[in-house]
């Protein structure tokens, strides 16, 4: 089904930009997750960027590199998870504050808008704890069974890699079938992201996103 407010993805430009301006409410969002599309502002108080970029990144729900040394702590108990017990402090850490991982983005408008989403059911948290302190977290999107992950932070060694072991974890016990992360970049890479072809992604999204799973019961 056509995008109600976006032009197709296949117009956009050499980078993936699909649109200039819109409104970051949640049925723009929802509709732009559903066609490939995310918010990516250039600069603050400018006209929000909405981009589909070519290739794609996604993790592979059965390609995440755990280390020895990750899986030794994982094993460890040190960490300890939950889910969308702590959404607000999760985003305004990937926003704001060292250990970020490309969090700069956010905007209050933005984590505005993405708290709306998790008010709603459809943004959620993975939160990782050392000795009742938050460590670390990675939140993102849902619709049916895609997932995708907007950003994480750290702020203990390990913290966001745990928060990504756990998400995958989580999304296969449910029966998810699409991990987005947007861009492919070295970092990203050493964990087992991966690059498609938009057309690939768009019909593997259309696939995921009709599934009848959720994140939580």
């Amino acid at each position: 089904m056509p995008s109600r407010f976006f032009p197709p993805v296949n117009r956009s430009g050499r980078k993936g930009l699909v649109a200039i301006g819109g409104h970051l409410t949640t049925e723009w969002l929802l509709d732009a997750y559903r066609h490939g599309i995310f918010p990516w502002p250039s600069e603050p108080d400018e006209p929000m960027l909405w981009w589909s970029p070519d290739p794609r990144g996604i993790m592979p729900l059965d390609g995440l590199y755990v280390s020895r040394r990750l899986a030794r702590r994982l094993r460890s108990g040190e960490f300890t998870f939950t889910l969308n017990a702590a959404f607000g402090d999760v985003i305004r850490a990937c926003g704001i504050g060292p250990g970020r991982e490309g969090g700069t983005w956010l905007t209050p408008e933005m984590i505005a808008a993405y708290s709306e989403l998790h008010r709603l059911g459809h943004a959620h948290s993975v939160e990782v704890w050392r000795e009742g302190e938050l460590a670390g977290g990675v939140y993102g999107v849902a619709i049916g069974g895609f997932f995708a992950a907007e950003s994480m932070f750290h702020r203990q060694r390990d913290a966001s890699k745990a928060a990504l072991a756990r998400l995958v974890e989580h999304l296969n016990s449910r029966g998810y079938k699409l991990l987005d992360v947007q861009l492919w970049t070295p970092h990203t890479g050493t964990l087992g992201v991966v690059e498609i072809p938009r057309r690939e992604y768009l019909q593997r999204l259309q696939e995921a996103v009709s599934l009848p799973v959720t994140f939580a019961d």
